[in-house]
């Protein structure tokens, strides 16, 4: 129902229920969050991809099974969990209800053109209960947020895209392919700095200005032997006019 699988130093979290529209049922759960342990223990994973197939990324928990259970992980196994790497959703196809919930557990989200978001368990008065009303407002905003939650409107790609929802749309069929570039390229940084950065980011989110400069300070401080590394070879010639940048437009060949 969920398999693992690393190529280099990209993992890949997939979804495998397509008669289901991999939707979430008690078993997928535990399997969804043991492949996230496995992730962040993998000591040669350094970015991970969450995604269904090529028709859906996930209709959220499975409404006809109805057995999953409120653990401290959260409903869908791992939503209420965090890992120390990044993560990144390769959405195709309908990413609603739990679907769009866990897609915004990733720190970022490729989609393809035809993709659709959407809160649609309001249709059937399921709450959200796996970080989509804590989550979404962080990421578009409380006014966009708000009426995806309360009027459950389907919000196509180019549109998510526009509300920071997405970070890239491509052709429909690649948003796997264009995730793995994205990870790959973050894979080829110093890891001890991506993750401290990533980590400021989030233990910064909601703070005062001086308290979240003091977070950052601190999470800084963690990577100084990676930064006096990093300058030696800037000095020494490496890097210079941006190289090792991908400087890619942001659709890679879509909107």
């Amino acid at each position: 129902m969920v398999t693992y699988e690393r190529d280099g130093p990209v993992a890949v979290v997939s979804i495998d229920r397509p008669d289901a529209k991999h939707a979430i049922d008690g078993e997928t759960a535990r399997e969804l969050r043991a492949a996230w342990e496995r992730f962040d223990d993998d000591e040669d994973a350094a970015v991970g991809v969450l995604t269904g197939d090529e028709e859906t990324f996930s209709a959220g928990a499975d409404l006809e099974q109805m057995d999953l259970e409120d653990g401290p992980e959260g409903w869908l196994g791992f939503t209420r969990t965090t890992v120390d790497k990044p993560t990144i959703a390769a959405v195709e196809g309908h990413c609603v209800a739990g679907g769009l919930e866990m897609a915004l557990w990733c720190d970022l989200r490729v989609a393809g053109e035809g993709a659709t978001f959407g809160c649609f368990e309001r249709r059937f008065g399921v709450p959200l209960v796996d970080g989509g009303t804590q989550r979404l407002p962080r990421v578009v905003g409380q006014g966009r947020a708000l009426e995806m939650i309360l009027t459950g409107r389907p919000v196509d790609a180019p549109e998510a895209r526009e509300w920071g929802l997405v970070n890239r749309v491509v052709e429909d069929g690649t948003a796997l392919d264009a995730a793995r570039e994205m990870a790959e390229t973050i894979a080829e940084f110093p890891q001890q700095t991506v993750r401290t950065d990533r980590a400021a980011v989030y233990d910064g989110a909601g703070l005062p200005l001086e308290e979240g400069l003091k977070v950052e300070a601190w999470h800084g401080s963690r990577s100084l032997s990676t930064a006096h590394e990093g300058a030696e070879r800037f000095a020494s010639g490496e890097g210079r006019h941006g190289e090792g940048i991908d400087e890619s437009d942001d659709g890679a060949g879509g909107t």
